[in-house]
This record gives C-alpha cells, sequence and structure tokens, in this order.
C-alpha cells in the first residue's frame, strides 16, 4: 500500500514588471537586486495520507489544488518544502491530455500503460479489459481526433486504471464523462478502496468527497485552512462558496466545531441533550449578521413537538427568525440530510411560488413547512435558510443565514417487514398477469 508525506510544501512563481527582466536576470545571475516579485501560489502546506486511507481536497478556484496535485506527482517543482511518496502512483489529472490524435485508441493505450511503467507484453494481455471497460466499440481503432471528449475520458480512466495501484490521485477527471461511465468509474475507485489502495481525490462534487473520502482538506488562498471529517469540510467549503457568490471578503473564519452566536444556547442545550452520532453541532455555514435563528422544532400530525416520525407520516418544520435590520424580498428553506451530509430533500418558499417576505429590525417571522415523511429508517439532520432576491435560474442574489442540522429527526420503521430498500419510498404498485 502507499502512503502520501507532504512537509511545509510551497510554490511560487517569478512575476517580472519588464518583458526583458527575465533576460537580464538570465545574463547576470550574480545581480545584486532582483527584477522579479514571487507569487506565491501555495504556502506552508503540511499533511499525511496513511496506507489505505482516503483523503479529499476542496477549495475555491484559484486556491492551488491542482499545483498541488502536481508536485506531489513530480510534474511541477517544489519551491520549498518537500513530498514523500511510497507506492506505484496512478495519475488522473487531465485524462487524455497525452494523448496524439493521430494515432490510434490502441495505440494510444499502448504507450500509454508503458510510460505508466507497464510492459509491452504486459499491456497486450490487459487490452481486451480496458477494451472492454471502455466501451468506445470500433473506435478504438480510429484516430484520437475524431474522439469526443467524454469517448477520450474512457479510454484514458480505462488505461490509467487496469492495474490497482497502491495510490490513485484524482482531480476532477471524471466530470467530463457522460453519467453512465461517472458511475462506473466511481465504483471502480469504491473496489480499489476496498483492496487497501489510498486515494487523494480534488473534487468540486462534495457528494463524492463525502462518500469516497475518509478525512477532508480545506485549501483557501493556497494555504491549509481546515484538515477534519468530509462533512466538516464540506461545510466550510460550502460557507466560503456562499460568500463568494454574496461578494462578501472571508473577514471570518468559520469554526465549526463551535456554535455562532446565530442560534439560542437553549437550542444548542436542547440539540446536544439529543445528539445523534454522526450529526455534528449545528452551526451556522453562512451568517451576514442581519438576521437570526430564534427558534426551530418539529411537530407531528398530533401537534406534539417530537424528534422521531415514523416512515410516510407527516410532519411540521416550523422555525422562527428575527430581523437585526431592515429587509427586503425575503425567501426561506429547509433541508433534510443523511448522516453522510448529502442532501436527500431540499425546498424554499420561492421554489414554492410563494411571495416574498419584508422584515423591519425587531420582526419575528414563523415558517412552516409541512410535509409527508416517505424515508428510510435513520436519522437526518435538519437544515433552514434565509436568503434575498430570487433568480429565475432557482438561485439567489444573497444568501443571509443557513444553519446546518438545526436539529435531528429519527425516522422509525412500522414494525411490520421492509416495504421499500434505498432512501424514498416512491410507494410504487404491482400487478402480474399471467396469459
Amino acid at each position: 500500500m502507499g502512503s502520501i508525506v507532504v512537509r511545509n510544501l510551497g510554490k511560487a512563481y517569478k512575476q517580472y514588471t519588464s518583458r526583458w527582466g527575465r533576460l537580464i536576470e538570465w545574463v547576470l545571475p550574480d545581480k545584486e537586486k532582483p527584477l522579479h516579485t514571487l507569487k506565491w501560489v501555495l504556502q506552508n502546506v503540511s499533511f499525511e495520507i496513511a496506507p489505505g486511507e482516503s483523503v479529499g481536497i476542496v477549495g475555491l478556484n484559484g486556491a492551488g489544488k491542482s499545483t498541488l496535485l502536481k508536485m506531489i506527482t513530480g510534474t511541477t517543482q517544489p519551491t520549498t518544502g518537500s513530498v514523500e511518496v511510497s507506492g506505484r502512483v496512478a495519475a488522473l489529472l487531465e485524462l487524455g491530455m497525452g494523448f496524439h490524435s493521430d494515432f490510434t485508441g490502441r495505440q494510444n493505450a499502448l504507450m500509454a500503460g508503458q510510460i505508466l511503467g507497464h510492459s509491452p507484453d504486459q499491456m497486450a494481455k490487459l487490452m481486451p479489459e480496458i477494451e472492454a471497460f471502455a466501451e468506445i466499440g470500433e473506435y478504438i481503432d480510429q484516430p484520437v481526433r475524431v474522439y469526443s471528449s467524454g469517448m477520450q475520458v474512457r479510454l484514458a480512466f480505462s488505461v490509467a486504471t487496469a492495474v490497482r495501484p497502491d495510490i490513485l490521485i484524482v482531480d476532477e477527471a471524471l466530470s467530463v464523462g457522460d453519467r453512465y461511465f461517472s458511475q462506473k468509474s466511481f465504483n471502480r475507485i469504491k473496489r480499489f478502496l476496498e483492496q487497501g489502495t489510498t486515494l487523494l481525490f480534488v473534487s468540486h462534487d462534495s457528494t463524492a468527497v463525502k462518500a469516497l473520502c475518509d478525512r477532508a482538506i480545506l485549501l483557501e488562498k493556497g494555504q491549509v485552512a481546515m484538515v477534519a471529517d468530509p462533512e466538516t469540510v464540506v461545510d466550510c467549503y460550502n460557507g466560503l462558496i456562499l460568500e463568494s457568490a454574496n461578494g462578501l471578503s472571508a473577514k471570518r473564519r468559520r469554526e465549526l466545531d463551535s456554535v455562532r452566536e446565530v442560534v439560542r444556547p437553549e437550542l444548542v442545550e436542547s440539540f446536544r441533550a439529543r445528539q445523534v452520532e454522526g450529526f455534528r453541532e449545528m452551526h451556522a455555514q453562512i451568517d451576514t449578521g442581519e438576521i437570526r435563528l430564534v427558534d426551530f422544532r418539529v411537530v407531528s400530525e398530533a401537534d406534539k413537538v417530537v424528534c422521531a416520525v415514523t416512515t410516510g407520516k407527516w410532519i411540521s418544520i416550523e422555525y422562527a427568525v428575527q430581523a437585526d435590520v431592515d429587509l427586503e424580498d425575503l425567501y426561506f428553506g429547509v433541508s433534510l440530510r443523511d448522516s453522510l451530509a448529502i442532501s436527500v430533500f431540499n425546498t424554499n418558499s420561492y421554489a414554492l411560488g410563494k411571495g416574498s417576505v419584508d422584515l423591519k429590525k425587531g420582526d419575528v417571522c414563523r415558517i412552516r413547512f409541512a410535509m409527508r415523511v416517505p424515508l428510510q429508517v435513520g436519522n437526518y439532520g435538519l437544515c433552514m435558510g434565509v436568503a434575498a432576491g430570487g433568480l429565475g435560474t432557482g438561485g439567489f442574489e444573497r444568501y443571509l443565514l443557513n444553519v446546518v442540522n438545526a436539529e435531528v429527526l429519527e425516522v422509525l420503521g412500522t414494525g411490520a417487514a421492509a416495504r421499500f430498500g434505498g432512501v424514498v419510498d416512491l410507494s410504487p404498485s404491482f400487478s402480474c398477469l399471467i396469459e
């Protein structure tokens, strides 16, 4: 099995004030005053990945994710620090970029395999499996220039993973492919993980990071901002996305392990009393300070406050918010997330076709979402949000407040044999006709 150790890694590029500066420094290397400044892309990055561990890396565009992977794979040399990699590495960074457009897919596969360290005889034995997994048919013997981007992804991934590596490094490589092949590829990655492969996975797909990774790393402006479980890191990452969408500066570092002032202390104690394994304490993923949560509860059909419901029954999710400033054009949302923090349902008043709400400073607004809960038995985190300015695309101009895990709802079985598997009961009917 493979491991990765990154110590104080940094990467800087020289920036010159004039086009002649580089030439002058090259001709006069002993010149006392440099003609360049250093632009640091990464600084002081340190972490370790143990054999068999899967670690995700997330961050906004420009955070330094791809540069980090290039240094780990050796395609870019660091300015400071070191990288130690043990084991055979398969890196899926820019799939298909090394293919020669005039050669056939088969010829490119054979050459790519040899670059990965496989002998010609070994590649000849692997080709039938590569062809079968790629599923590009007769195109395998056509020039790559006639391939779509999806076909190149299929072939490149099939070659790179034809033999299980000790370390698998993936950088958004599968986002180009179609959904069917993406799912097929993720299944292969999961099998590798079960067999002991170490995974370093960079993606903007939060669901995939939570599903595949044991830990996650958040990069922000070239530095490690957080190393924690995937749910915690993805929550902070989503907060940065919302801040970016709002045009806000990152002046507030979100400490997701502590509860923000937006949540009343009594609500926190109520949650802690019923805290469920797999769910962290409630926290504000985003909070502009304009509106705050003052109450949150789940009410049963019998009009009683509950923390559990039988699958298929109706509940009301009710919460109250108080405006700290005058606000206009507000909409309110709610979502349910499973123990992996994957959203199983979300909606908002804008999506439901309801009008916006205006609040004066000090106003308290009480929100109620009534819904049936046809979910599989388990625990679900309930979240709420407030946004302003609904857009036709389904988004909003500004996000004011988003509280995660404001409550945990336990969905109970009926006591009878399970009538469905998966996540949600689609209430199927069945008929059988013999003629």
